[in-house]
């Protein structure tokens, strides 16, 4: 736990695993996603995914990387980077091209480790097998991103999410079986879902022994299936004072150990018709700091639930 936060910084994680600030370098490939392809997608999704400021695809891996790592480097002094494979669905590929994009990261010297973002349902062992191959060649780490949202498989539902709860849990045990870490993606927001939602989710990715998570505020983009409802006011969405309680909620049940890399979306504002309240995400940052020392709340005040909790409390086993 940090000394200076309430929760555990994602900076601090790779700093004790790294020994070194390390700075991810988004990548963006030429591909889309299965929800979008049978469909309209996720109804939060606007045609450019969450790419919003990553480079044209079809420039090649390696110079993505490495026009970034030059202005990365310039400006913070960094020497070690993780190549994040970020926009939509990265092992939505053939087998080949995949394999071919992510040796073209893995060679680079200055990659540490690869960071592969995709959907619950797009996990294979044959493209785990590929990471694992390139993590052993070129002696990179590898982690899994992935997008579950929440926990309520009914709001995955109605968000047509495209997979439940179930997915998910099936990704997570074939990537614990390749010994890589994991990140999760979770939006405490999401229209229909409550405070309980939020936590149960902390709760089931503590369970599922994650590594890190990522806690965004729904943003609403342009052109999105959810801006049409939203500018027709037939959806309502939780006030902000409500979505600082839910991620308060959410850290107290979250497992310490697990590092939070974010806690709120960040999208330009010509992309959206909603986000954050009309706040920067700074101030809402600050607004949590407050709100959580006011209340004496730290990320796993309650992580008591696991391992026997009822016979804990009886006293037939020791905590």
């Amino acid at each position: 736990m940090s000394i200076e936060l309430p929760y555990y910084p994602y900076s601090e994680y790779l700093k004790c695993k790294y020994g070194e600030k390390v700075y991810k370098l988004p990548v963006n490939l030429p591909v889309s996603c299965p929800n979008r392809r049978m469909g309209a997608g996720c109804a939060y999704c606007s045609e450019l995914g969450a790419g919003f400021e990553a480079m044209e695809p079809i420039i090649p891996v390696a110079e993505q990387l490495e026009q970034t790592r030059i202005y990365i480097e310039h400006r913070y002094h960094a020497r070690r980077f993780i190549a994040y494979f970020q926009n939509y669905t990265n092992t939505y590929l053939e087998l080949d091209r995949f394999a071919s994009y992510m040796e073209e990261a893995a060679k680079l010297s200055y990659i540490a480790e690869l960071a592969v973002s995709t959907r619950p349902d797009c996990i294979s062992g044959e493209y785990l097998e590929i990471l694992a191959r390139l993590g052993r060649q070129y002696g990179k780490n590898i982690t899994i991103e992935l997008g579950l949202q929440t926990v309520n498989f009914h709001t995955l539902e109605r968000v047509n999410r495209g997979h439940t709860l179930a997915e998910f849990i099936d990704a997570v045990l074939a990537v614990h079986r390749f010994g890589f870490e994991l990140c999760a993606h979770v939006i405490l927001n999401l229209p229909g879902d409550q405070l309980l939602d939020a936590v149960e989710t902390a709760k089931v990715l503590s369970a599922l022994k994650l590594q890190t998570v990522k806690a965004h505020s729904l943003y609403i983009a342009k052109n999105s299936p959810l801006s049409d409802a939203y500018e027709k006011g037939s959806i309502s969405l939780c006030s902000k004072e409500e979505y600082l309680k839910r991620l308060t909620a959410f850290l107290e049940y979250l497992d310490p150990g697990i590092a939070v890399e974010r806690l709120f979306s960040r999208v330009p504002k010509k992309d959206s018709v909603f986000c954050n309240w009309g706040c920067s995400w700074w101030k809402l940052r600050d607004e949590l700091l407050e709100l959580m020392a006011d209340t004496h709340s730290y990320q796993g005040k309650h992580f008591h639930y696991l391992d026997g909790s009822a016979l804990k409390r009886a006293g037939f086993v020791k905590n």
